[in-house]
């Protein structure tokens, strides 16, 4: 079933399509280098769990990843590596939009461990510049929905001037800052995270 979500979304063209990119391209080196992508909760890989839970929200689905490229496409998932490498979640970002083929691009990471159902929604709804999440444990630039074409250039000229920082990208790209109440998006970076979210490595 899961080699299904991505075929059922070809090429969208209108104006509010969106492309989830999951940025699975860290490192994860407080893991042992271990790829998140394929850790399990509830039996399911988590880049599996995480394209599934937000399919019926978005058009098609690609994944930043430089490792693992065959197991992706055997479940109908295409990994799409940096272009530039050694500059953390902005390379990910970068190469997803490159690759992106509708208006819109939604980024979420991999190792989120919880998306609330009216994430895209709220941040569709933020304005024409594109928008980027804030829950309760702070500001979370990594999800965040983009305007593709704007994206495109903002990250070049990102990359070229040696300022990575994404919050400053989004700064710079006039992005609203849309808050979650009561959302905690979570993430996995050490083992406690994983045995508290019942990850299995």
């Amino acid at each position: 079933m899961a080699a299904d979500f991505v075929t059922a979304h070809l090429v969208p063209s209108h104006d509010d399509a969106i492309t989830l990119g999951i940025l699975a391209g860290g490192r994860a080196t407080r893991l042992g280098g271990r790829d998140k992508a394929w850790m399990t909760r509830g039996g399911n890989p988590l880049v599996l769990a995480l394209a599934e839970r937000l399919a019926p929200e978005v058009d098609a689905t690609i994944v930043s990843a430089n490792r693992n490229a065959e197991r992706y496409l055997s479940h109908g998932l295409r990994a799409i590596h940096d272009r530039v490498a050694g500059v953390g979640p902005l390379g990910g970002i970068d190469a997803l939009a490159a690759a992106c083929q509708t208006p819109w691009l939604l980024t979420v990471p991999v190792d989120v461990v919880d998306v609330n159902d009216c994430l895209v929604r709220s941040l569709l709804a933020a304005g024409a510049q594109g928008a980027w999440a804030e829950d309760d444990n702070g500001p979370q630039p990594l999800v965040a929905l983009w305007r593709t074409a704007a994206l495109r250039e903002a990250a070049a000229t990102a990359l070229a001037s040696g300022d990575h920082a994404v919050h400053a990208l989004q700064s710079r790209m006039g992005m609203a800052c849309v808050r979650f109440d009561g959302v905690c998006f979570g993430n996995l970076n050490t083992p406690d995270d994983l045995a508290a979210a019942s990850v299995v490595p």
